[in-house]
């Protein structure tokens, strides 16, 4: 049973390690001036599919594109969560389905949450 916990241990080291290194490797890289640094007005400029913009290039975009995509993510999730369910229904019998109405419950719960709120009528 322990060495379990040591497998967890030694990803959650090696991880660690990964996400340090890949913070660090691009400040030393470029203090040792491996990587090299040369402003220029024509690379700073905004650049977008090949062409100069024309008028701002800063656009704000209303914000129910992302409360449709954040819905995407909740039932894609949902995909997730019910596939393998529903590969292993015989073996999960009662309270398989009953763990699963319960999970359908609370997103139905959240999706009538939110249509009572008004997200997802378009203005």
């Amino acid at each position: 049973m322990l060495e379990n916990f040591g497998y967890i241990g030694i990803f959650l080291v090696a991880a660690l390690l990964f996400a340090i290194t890949m913070i660090t490797l691009p400040i030393l890289l470029r203090r040792f001036r491996i990587v090299p640094k040369k402003p220029n007005p024509v690379k700073s400029s905004t650049y977008e599919c090949g062409m100069d913009t024309v008028g701002k290039s800063w656009v704000q975009f209303n914000f129910r594109y992302y409360i449709y995509a954040l819905l995407f993510v909740v039932f894609d999730i949902q995909v997730v969560f019910v596939y393998p369910w529903a590969a292993a229904m015989g073996q999960l019998k009662l309270f398989g389905l009953v763990e699963m109405a319960v999970f359908f419950l609370i997103v139905i719960v959240g999706f009538v949450y939110a249509w009572k709120k008004g997200v997802l009528e378009w203005k």
